[in-house]
């Protein structure tokens, strides 16, 4: 077991920071905010991890929960002040983090070693400000706390492992940002990078070599990227307006469609770069404030897919593996 799994794994008391800050809002304006104590990613009680590694063969997989919290307000010096982040001390948010993870480790950590770290996303309003560069700057403390915590993982990692770093919706803009973040050393160890129902849009692969789209099932240093709807005209351009995708399902970039669960047909739309599905009911699915649609199923993207990505990060982890063992022949 390596040092950071060991480390990870210490019992270690719980303590939660009832502290913050008080700053100027990220988007430039004169609105005062909390924003919640930082986490500490020496500290256990910041990662959820899962050892399913029981040969010692498998992939480090470093995962990044998606947005869970709405605006929500605190008491501060008498007054009451917004707040725009997930607080990683608090037991409610982390509950919330703690759901999607666990269900998320329930198929990716089957054979690999899986580390997510809890941290300050920003709250789903910042995904409706109806503006790119104000969305960005009010995520950049978000991404700043997930860059952090791959550095940690990254320190503390056997680096001989092939390595998968995956996230879905605000999780899958952090696995983008962190594809700009690393090194080449780093790029060397990734098996592939799972940008789930968000977008990888041209400006990012434009000064990203790290950034290279997958062609097929088994291809290493790649991308996954796609978004799913039930018709092309309920794309969301805020998550789905991407330059690339593949089909999960049959792992083809063309319009070859694939069968899922015996009634569900999943196609990719080459023009649109997304993914259209019929005979999916979306039972887990509900629409939010307007935001996402009846027809834009974007919760399914990490559940409908789950067996596919499973399959996909064993074998894209083992096709790193075999090209590793030739490259030392």
């Amino acid at each position: 077991m390596n040092r950071l799994y060991r480390q990870l794994s210490l019992v270690m008391v719980i303590t939660f920071l009832v502290g913050g800050i008080m700053a100027c809002s990220p988007t430039g304006t004169s609105e005062k905010t909390f924003v919640p104590e930082a986490p500490d990613y020496n500290d256990a009680t910041m990662w959820i991890t899962v050892d399913g590694d029981s040969t010692g063969t498998g992939a480090d997989v470093f995962y990044v929960v998606s947005t869970w919290e709405e605006d929500w307000s605190k008491m501060v010096d008498g007054d009451t002040v917004q707040c725009h982040y997930a607080d990683v001390w608090n037991p409610v948010h982390r509950e919330h983090m703690a759901t999607e993870i666990n269900k998320v480790a329930a198929y990716m950590s089957p054979g690999n070693r899986f580390y997510a770290p809890y941290y300050r996303h920003t709250t789903i309003e910042a995904f409706m400000l109806n503006d790119e560069d104000s969305t960005r700057a009010r995520a950049r403390l978000a991404m700043s706390d997930v860059c952090k915590a791959f550095d940690y993982f990254q320190a503390h990692r056997d680096t001989l492992r092939p390595l998968i770093i995956a996230g879905f919706s605000q999780g899958g803009m952090a696995v983008v940002e962190l594809l700009k973040h690393i090194d080449a050393a780093t790029y060397r160890q990734l098996a592939a990078a799972y940008v789930l129902g968000y977008k990888v849009t041209p400006a990012d692969t434009l000064h990203c070599p790290s950034i290279k789209a997958a062609q097929g099932d088994t291809d290493t240093g790649v991308t996954i990227c796609y978004n799913t709807v039930k018709d092309v005209k309920y794309m969301n351009p805020v998550i789905a307006a991407t330059c690339m995708a593949i089909n999960p399902v049959n792992w083809r970039t063309d319009a070859t469609p694939a069968t899922l669960h015996d009634t569900i047909t999943v196609t990719l739309s080459p023009e649109h770069h997304v993914l259209v599905v019929t005979g999916y009911s979306g039972a887990e699915y509900h629409p939010y404030k307007g935001f996402i649609n009846v027809g834009d199923i974007h919760s399914c993207e990490p559940w409908l897919y789950s067996n596919c990505l499973a399959q996909n990060i064993n074998a894209r982890a083992k096709a790193w593996r075999q090209a590793e063992q030739i490259e030392k022949e």
